[in-house]
């Protein structure tokens, strides 16, 4: 995934703040949507890209389920208010997971195995490893993404039709 994962996490904040009672939940998913890539940083500032960055905890799913379960539990101890926007931002953390999974090598058991699943491989079949990506069909879900986004932030900004219960 290049582009997709903050998208993904606006609707799932979406879907999530419909159902769940709560505040923060939009900016909990959003962040927990990109908060995995954060590693990028010490992937190019400090381990110079040696590392695929997919091999660092924070891009660990078993991480992100204990890390979660922990957060959810002070939440629940410390203001039950806090549960649904601490749930979704460890649920958008899974999200990017799987989404990650879909054409990149993630380590779903990782610390205890150390092998990598991922649906699909991308061949480098471009010099520049982002247009193998962008030129794969598999980008097509990305965009897909993307648009669905878009379509549920439009559909928010249009104005409430009125209605008998609307109007008075």
């Amino acid at each position: 995934m290049l582009i997709a994962h903050l998208p993904a996490g606006y609707i799932f904040g979406s879907f999530a703040r419909s159902r769940w009672p709560g505040k923060g939940i939009m900016a909990a998913s959003m962040l927990g949507s990109v908060v995995p890539d954060l590693d990028m940083l010490y992937f190019h500032f400090v381990d110079g890209g040696r590392t695929h960055h997919h091999a660092y905890v924070t891009h660990w799913p078993l991480f992100w389920a204990a890390v979660g379960l922990v957060a959810l539990s002070v939440a629940k101890w410390r203001d039950p208010r806090y549960l649904a926007p601490v749930g979704a931002f460890f649920a958008a953390a899974m999200m990017h997971m799987i989404l990650d999974s879909v054409a990149s090598p993630i380590m779903w058991l990782m610390p205890f195995d150390r092998r990598a699943l991922e649906l699909v491989t991308v061949p480098a079949m471009y010099r520049n490893w982002v247009m193998s990506f962008m030129l794969h069909w598999t980008f097509a879900l990305e965009l897909l993404i993307c648009t669905w986004a878009l379509a549920l932030g439009f559909r928010r900004l249009q104005p409430v039709a009125a209605t008998p219960e609307n109007s008075t």
